[in-house]
């Protein structure tokens, strides 16, 4: 898909510069309370306001300091593990439309003869084969915010922001105390006639999403804690001439002599991010002192690329920034004395709690996985499905990821600043371009999202039975694979019936045996989840409501789908469902023995015995239990959950 050929142009790229874009609804008083009041319309907040509008019975706001939607955003790389989720809100084939897909990238280091020149020193494909069903790509962040700001407006509970108010106020009812909305907030407007004007509003619940400078981090007293590494880098979006042969290809470039400059191809087929090393800070200085302009990075640009020359037409954005890897020590109101002891009543997400530099592309990506972590949380403790001492999980599980991010990030910037070593001079300092390569294949599944794994906790099980599914991590994402969908063959992808929509899901893969057999293990799970009184399903579902309301079980079956009969299979897999009971005819599944490889076979699942898989609501494995340990299973769901 081309775009920007006539120069850059913010927003749907497929609207006609004649349309205009619809204007921001006119501002509304925000009401006395809500169940949850969000802070920030960046991509963490829109993230759990998408995911909080999926539920009619929650009220959500969130609040933006800015006049209206972003138009031009700053991030822009979507990792493979982030597309997944994007998959589960419903736009990830949109993005994939627009986007630029990261298929190759290429390394470049001084040449050996003339120091001065580059030349391309590598080639590697950018993602592993198998990794994840969708690819690594670059769209504007604006785009990544318009897809979810839609999701607001057409969700069972639509959700609208609240622009042009700034925070001024938080405060917290005392632990104890009873309140059933113990946060109050002040917001003061800053909409034309409305000026100086504050607001009130009472929250059970509030997430600070609100960046680097967050007004809910301030008003914890919590700070971002860490060290910058001195160094200052530009970063362009341009329209721009040049006989580099890659310009349309991810590239890391390492000069000799006047720094080093990563290169992001962006969509539309003509527009390019350069990310440039610029000089070193001195101790204490900040990189706005150097009074850097556009014209600096551009000559910056075209030193790095000799022998190669850029010319640029057109700078859509640019900015100057400092690297660093800053955290907070918590990530919600709770004290650490307290921890455990207290529920917390106010989070932080993204930036609000992490920052890092963009060379890994990671900070818009984990600030979506923050608040896609703790979405579902709030929502099943809203509910009344879940205890309270669930939302505790967030900050213990996150805490723990940025840490690995920050780790990794300062590595990778230490390496990617440092100068390529000269191979004629064995005294030369800085870092082997082969090493840097090397490295970067290493942690390509950290790049992609794919390595985060949530360690054991109150809904993440032990690995006792690990060994029955073996490429279903526990604490990882559910990592997809092709099957048949018995009722109607058609093929598709199993990790894509999982949907952001709070639902816990069972994977039942059924042994070797029989499954139409009613001795099978697979018939006994199902009657004993349709029957039993232990049943997780009966003790955790509303009465009323549909039998996957909140547990919704599907089973993957060894026989070819030719082979079954669909009418023999537990009817818990066919359930009648809504108003008219209607069956549903989409809980079976075979393998794919057409399309490639054996879904048993791909993710390790013990043929002889089959397993069942628990899948938490962010697309995380919770558990693998045998299909007939139907004890386990129902413990691990009684251990957070609440009966119904």
């Amino acid at each position: 898909m081309q775009f920007h050929l006539d120069g850059f142009r913010a927003g749907d790229p497929e609207m006609s510069p004649a349309e205009a874009p619809a204007s921001a609804a006119a501002l509304t008083p925000l009401p006395e309370a809500t169940d949850v009041l969000i802070v920030g319309c960046g991509p963490a907040g829109l993230t759990l306001a998408a995911q909080l509008s999926a539920f009619p019975d929650i009220s959500t706001r969130i609040v933006e300091q800015k006049p209206g939607p972003l138009m031009l955003g700053q991030a822009d790389g979507i990792a493979c593990r982030t597309m997944e989720m994007f998959n589960a809100f419903g736009f990830v084939e949109r993005v994939m439309r627009e986007a630029y897909w990261v298929n190759e990238t290429v390394f470049w280091k001084p040449d050996d003869t003339a120091r001065a020149a580059i030349r391309r020193s590598g080639r590697i494909q950018d993602v592993e084969d198998g990794l994840s069903e969708f690819p690594h790509v670059i769209l504007n962040q604006a785009r990544v915010h318009d897809f979810y700001l839609d999701v607001m407006r057409r969700g069972a509970a639509p959700v609208l922001p609240d622009y042009q108010r700034r925070l001024i106020g938080l405060e917290v009812a005392p632990a104890g105390q009873a309140d059933s909305h113990p946060v109050t907030l002040r917001f003061e407007r800053l909409d034309a006639g409305h000026e100086g004007e504050v607001e009130t509003i009472r929250a059970r619940y509030v997430v600070g999403c609100d960046g680097a400078r967050s007004a809910v981090r301030n008003a914890l007293g919590v700070a971002l804690k860490g060290d910058s590494a001195n160094q200052a880098w530009g970063v362009m979006d341009v329209l721009a001439v040049s006989d580099f042969p890659d310009l349309r290809l991810k590239s890391v470039i390492h000069s000799a002599h006047e720094g080093n400059m990563l290169i992001i191809p962006r969509e539309g087929g003509y527009l390019a991010r350069f990310y440039i090393e610029l000089d070193k800070l001195n101790e204490n200085e900040r990189v706005a002192s150097r009074k850097i302009d556009v014209q600096h990075l551009i000559a910056a640009a075209q030193r790095i690329l000799r022998p190669y020359t850029l010319e640029v037409k057109e700078v859509a954005w640019w900015s100057v920034y400092e690297i660093g890897q800053r955290m907070c020590d918590r990530f919600d109101d709770v004290p650490e004395e307290r921890a455990g002891g207290q529920v917390p009543r106010v989070f932080i997400a993204g930036d609000a709690c992490h920052t890092h530099s963009p060379k890994a592309g990671q900070g818009m990506n984990v600030s979506m996985q923050d608040s896609f972590n703790l979405g579902w949380k709030l929502a099943a403790v809203l509910r009344g499905q879940a205890a309270p001492a669930l939302l505790a999980t967030y900050s213990a599980e996150r805490h723990a990821i940025a840490a690995e991010l920050i780790a990794f990030d300062r590595k990778l910037a230490e390496m990617f600043s440092a100068p390529p070593k000269d191979p004629n001079d064995p005294n030369s300092e800085g870092v082997d371009p082969a090493e840097f390569q090397k490295y970067f294949i290493q942690q390509g599944r950290f790049t992609a999202g794919t390595a985060m794994r949530y360690t054991p906790s109150l809904i993440t099980g032990e690995g006792t039975h690990q060994h029955l599914a073996e490429g279903f991590t526990i604490g990882m994402r559910f990592h997809s694979a092709p099957v048949i969908r018995l009722a109607d063959a058609k093929p598709m992808h199993l990790g894509h019936a999982i949907k952001a929509d709070g639902r816990w899901r069972l994977f039942a893969f059924a042994a070797a045996e029989d499954p139409a057999d009613p001795t099978s293990r697979l018939q006994a799970l199902c009657r004993f989840l349709e029957q039993d009184a232990a049943s997780p399903l009966r003790r955790h579902t509303p009465a009323g409501a549909d039998i996957d309301a909140v547990i919704d079980l599907r089973a993957v079956l060894q026989q070819p789908h030719r082979d079954i009969d669909y009418g023999a299979m537990p009817a818990l897999l066919r359930p009648a469902k809504g108003r008219h009971g209607l069956t549903d005819y989409e809980k079976i599944f075979c393998p794919d023995l057409k399309n490639g490889p054996n879904i048993f076979a791909l993710r390790g699942i013990d043929r002889a015995r089959g397993c069942v898989v628990i899948v938490r609501p962010d697309q995380h494995v919770a558990h693998v239990l045998p299909l007939d340990d139907h004890a386990g299973l129902a413990e691990f769901f009684a251990r957070f959950m609440l009966d119904a």
